[in-house]
């Protein structure tokens, strides 16, 4: 029923709290997804940065043993 404040004060009460809910939820949303591709994003750097480091202790292992191969015995 109407207050003090009259029918379209209610009427107002009655909408804004569920939209604002909802852009809140949105809000909350667009953060979950910017932080779910910032992780994303960070697994990714990781991945071809450990990727980086083992192509080159693989190339440093190969040149090793190619070099300890052609080196005379002794």
């Amino acid at each position: 029923m109407a207050n003090n404040n009259g029918v379209f004060q209610d009427l107002f009460n009655a909408v804004g709290t569920p939209v604002q809910n909802v852009a809140d939820s949105v809000g909350d949303g667009v953060t979950s997804a910017t932080s779910l591709v910032q992780n994303c994003a960070d697994l990714c750097g990781t991945i071809i940065t450990s990727s980086a480091n083992t192509a080159i202790e693989l190339i440093q292992n190969i040149a090793s043993s190619i070099s300890s191969a052609i080196t005379p015995k002794q």
